[in-house]
């Protein structure tokens, strides 16, 4: 399957001119130390890390919603993986199995809603080897960086083989078909938009800290006085607005990310953004009686597969117990026009899906009936790379205002699933590792 690459910048149109006056350089209204671009669950959680490891200086987060989290943190499974999908060496996995602990910590911290459900990946005969190598690989991972000495002695990432039968013990509507199981006790499920709360008050609350919703950057350039970047804003719908110096940029725009890099980037040397929707289908009726664990089969595997892309249409619970199913894969093309938010389009939950989702589902739960699922809602992926392509990392890309390496740009770029989940360790790893603790 091919898909095209949207590649488009940041005021393509020019329609936000640097502003000068008679040609002389205007100073920006107001300067400040940290500027968070996106209010999302890891915009949010770099914006807390931040404001509480520098409490001197100041952190500003734009957002351009009216509220946090609007869109990939409010479409989501609201997962906490535990982290065994992704190549040993990634920063996927290293960020997933960090992430994990800090997010359960918090959880107990701030109160936040959270159930270690834990998670079986299904296997029929012919897949036993995936959920083996699984396993394999999950018991030679060690503990990442800026992991607590105490837990050194104990398995970071702890997984059982079972038995079908045994996995039917814990789940009885499973397919007969289903040869074994990999238990994963770690995985759970969490409110997010609790956490989100959680670390917005925690922003609000800071000296420095302040959150700035309905503001889009509309214009991004490289200061030409002292080393930053002047940033363009517009809040609400002002024809106008005001450039503020911004000394550090974190770039946490999620499915625009790249779209905003670009505009620093010469135009041969853009990067490409590609758009997955996964749709998610609610659920009420036979076949899941008293289910209490996360369901996963195993993702496709082979020629024209997608095991990087998706982890196949799985079954989750809220904590209301709720049962869905889901996301699915729906690669979008984008259109003509370049508009960088033509995705939003496609969030409409409609009916289209369910076949394809049924037909997924009744190969580990045969009992489902394809009358009981209902459209629920939609979300959309950020990608890097296209359908063809295979594992992608998280990418954290590093960019200079100036050629004495002064006023820096960090760009989180391709951050999808598990970023809910390592979004505490994706804001440690870029507070402590990249900026080395000091801006």
């Amino acid at each position: 399957m091919k898909v095209r690459g949207l590649v488009t910048a940041l005021n393509g149109n020019k329609r936000y001119r640097f502003k000068t006056s008679d040609f002389i350089l205007q100073a920006p209204d107001y300067a400040i130390d940290h500027l968070v671009i996106g209010g999302g669950v890891v915009g949010l959680a770099v914006a807390q890390r931040l404001a509480q490891t520098f409490p001197e200086r100041s952190t500003y987060l734009v957002e351009r919603h009216g509220a946090a989290g609007e869109e990939t943190s409010s479409r989501n499974s609201e997962v906490i993986h535990a982290g065994l999908y992704y190549p040993p060496d990634s920063l996927k996995t290293r960020l997933c199995l960090r992430g994990r602990h800090l997010l359960y910590a918090r959880c107990q911290a701030h109160n936040i809603p959270y159930r270690k459900t834990g998670k079986l990946v299904v296997a029929q005969e012919a897949q036993r080897p995936y959920i083996e190598s699984l396993h394999a690989k999950a018991q030679k991972l060690s503990w990442p960086p800026h992991s607590n000495h105490a837990e050194a002695n104990s398995p970071v990432l702890p997984t059982k083989l079972i038995s079908g039968d045994e996995a039917r013990e814990m789940e009885p509507d499973l397919h007969t078909d289903i040869a074994a199981a990999l238990w994963s006790p770690e995985t759970g499920i969490i409110d997010s938009h609790t956490l989100m709360e959680s670390l917005e008050r925690d922003i609000a609350e800071a000296e420095n800290g302040e959150l700035v919703y309905s503001t889009r950057v509309v214009r991004i350039d490289p200061s030409r006085n002292e080393p930053g970047w002047i940033v363009q804003l517009v809040t609400g719908d002002a024809e106008e607005g005001d450039a503020l110096l911004a000394r550090t940029v974190i770039n946490c725009a999620g499915l625009t990310a790249p779209f905003i890099l670009n505009a620093i980037l010469p135009e041969s040397q853009r990067i490409p953004m590609y758009f997955a929707r996964g749709s998610y289908a609610s659920y009420r009726g036979l076949g899941v009686k008293q289910i209490s664990h996360l369901i996963y089969p195993c993702p496709a595997v082979g020629k024209d597969s997608h095991a990087f892309h998706s982890l196949g249409t799985h079954l989750t619970l809220d904590l209301q117990g709720k049962i869905r199913f889901g996301p699915d894969l729906d690669w979008l093309d984008p259109p003509e026009d370049n508009d960088p938010d033509f995705w939003q389009k496609h969030l409409v939950p409609n009916d289209s899906r369910l076949e394809l989702m049924y037909q997924a589902v009744k190969q580990y739960l045969p009992g489902v009936s394809q009358d009981g699922l209902q459209p629920d809602y939609c979300g959309v992926r950020p990608k890097l790379v296209g359908p063809e392509a295979g594992f992608q990392d998280f990418v954290f890309r590093r960019d200079k205002a100036n050629g004495h390496g002064e006023g820096e740009m960090i760009s989180l770029l391709g951050i999808e699933s598990p970023g809910l989940t390592s979004s505490l360790a994706i804001a440690e790893y870029v507070v402590e590792d990249l900026m080395g603790g000091a801006a």
